[in-house]
């Protein structure tokens, strides 16, 4: 059974890295959460290792500068894995096939354009990938919808339709389903691809709670601090089927922030998770992080 902590401090001493989300945890898309910036800094400071591990579906530079036009301070972080980096792979090796039809917002757009270092030689001896029409395309790619402050998954049934008429294979950026944008809800693009799976098209992920993600942060975690143990690494995340799923099926220990996403399960005190609420809610997801904690700090 999960237990509750105040602080990440609490349980960090026998963990050397973290793998921390980014949505809900570190920032709510307008702005950082200072207690939860002082947090990381503070494992840092005991000589952590902090990886933020997000299943943004914009590459790892892009990612960056967002964190540095939200105002995340850089000292707080080591390194950063993003979906957008596991799937840039699959893409550029062609896994939805060479020509690509795009559903997301033109911010996504450095998905195709900004490839992080450790994936430009991959780049350098495949060939191009180009962006067509959709009844030109030999598959999908989705970062998200075309305009989140309005759209669900719902306006893209007829796309989806003609897709698997035609025998696309959709790749997911983006597994989350939704994240909240300071008070507004959006949906992701694991809402668009479970709808399409659900039609009975094939849709791959390449996020948490999928394989592709953490076997990419191991390997950039390596490269900053060598080989470490499965049970040194400490998963914190506010999804339960992305952040918790993925790490209870990779192995590793985890932190379930209760006040991100789901914080209205668990009563009125976002710090303060109800026990009884907590218990029962883990219990019907099947699902039993090693701690939880109402807000990273």
């Amino acid at each position: 059974m999960t237990q509750i902590i105040s602080r990440l401090s609490d349980v960090s001493a026998p963990y050397r890295a973290v793998f921390c989300d980014l949505w809900g945890c570190l920032h709510n898309g307008k702005t950082p959460f200072p207690a939860a910036v002082a947090a990381l800094q503070a494992f840092k400071a005991s000589g952590g290792t902090v990886l933020l591990l997000t299943n943004a579906p914009r590459p790892k530079p892009s990612v960056i500068n967002q964190l540095n036009r939200l105002g995340v301070p850089a000292d707080c972080y080591d390194e950063v894995v993003s979906s957008g980096d596991a799937a840039q792979y699959a893409l550029i090796t062609g896994a939805v096939g060479r020509k690509v039809y795009h559903i997301g917002p033109d911010k996504d757009l450095s998905f195709f354009t900004d490839f992080a270092d450790d994936l430009q030689d991959t780049l350098a001896s495949e060939p191009p990938i180009t962006r067509v029409p959709l009844d030109q395309a030999d598959g999908i790619v989705v970062t998200g919808p075309f305009n989140d402050e309005v759209e669900t998954a719902e306006d893209y049934r007829a796309t989806l339709l003609f897709a698997k008429t035609k025998g696309l294979k959709l790749l997911c950026a983006n597994p989350d389903i939704v994240v909240d944008m300071g008070d507004k809800r959006i949906y992701c693009a694991g809402a668009i691809a479970q709808l399409y799976d659900q039609m009975g098209g094939e849709s791959l992920y390449f996020g948490k709670p999928h394989p592709p993600i953490y076997d990419l942060a191991r390997r950039r975690l390596a490269e900053i601090d060598g080989d470490i143990n499965e049970s040194e690494i400490l998963c914190i995340g506010d999804g339960i089927a992305t952040d918790i799923q993925g790490a209870q099926s990779e192995g590793l220990d985890a932190v379930f922030i209760t006040g991100g996403i789901a914080a209205d399960q668990f009563g009125v005190d976002l710090s303060n998770p109800n026990k009884g609420l907590l218990d029962g809610w883990l219990g019907r997801q099947q699902l039993d992080p090693t701690y939880s904690l109402g807000l990273l700090r």
